[in-house]
């Protein structure tokens, strides 16, 4: 199945300022979460961001904090169980994620979301974990329990369908 903006939410886990220097590659994590970010807001697909304890490891990144339409502050791993399913649009069956930490908060919110019947996309290189390992069988396990494994590219271009889109430019110099 094709991703489609129309029926798409973009969830962006736990890309906050405490933690992302700790994550394995971090940097370019959180500019594939940005970029996304930033392709969803030219496409009109809402951006939602959660933040883990952030009295603790601090708030997102002020870029994922300005491309969020709203941000779910939670204690749960699973935003699922933070209010992350109040927060996604009813029309909105779509659900594409990524940030941090892959292996727990990431996995659990996505595994949450399959289970209430959403279509899961995983975006592999907009996902990180302190361990590549932990990552890598995140990963593995997410798409075992049905999540389908994308890249930001991907997401992209089956957003904007056809060369003719009139964003096509614009998130072309993104990507680039």
């Amino acid at each position: 199945m094709l991703m489609s903006a129309e029926q798409s939410t973009l969830v962006l886990i736990d890309l906050q300022k405490k933690l992302m220097p700790v994550i394995n590659h971090g940097e370019s994590v959180l500019s594939e979460c940005v970029k996304l970010a930033q392709i969803a807001r030219l496409l009109e697909v809402p951006v939602i961001a959660t933040e883990q304890i952030p009295e603790k490891l601090g708030h997102n990144d002020d870029e994922v904090a300005a491309l969020a339409d709203q941000t779910v502050t939670k204690v749960h791993f699973d935003a699922c169980g933070g209010g992350l399913l109040k927060a996604i649009p009813n029309d909105r069956k779509q659900i594409i994620i990524g940030g941090c930490e892959a292996h727990v908060c990431l996995l659990q919110t996505a595994l949450s979301l399959l289970a209430a019947g959403f279509g899961v996309w995983v975006v592999e290189n907009a996902t990180g974990s302190r361990h590549d390992n932990d990552r890598d069988a995140a990963l593995e396990r997410l798409q075992k329990a049905g999540a389908t494994i994308v890249t930001v590219e991907m997401v992209a271009f089956e957003w904007m369908q056809h060369s003719e889109h009139p964003c096509f430019r614009d998130v072309q110099g993104l990507i680039r």
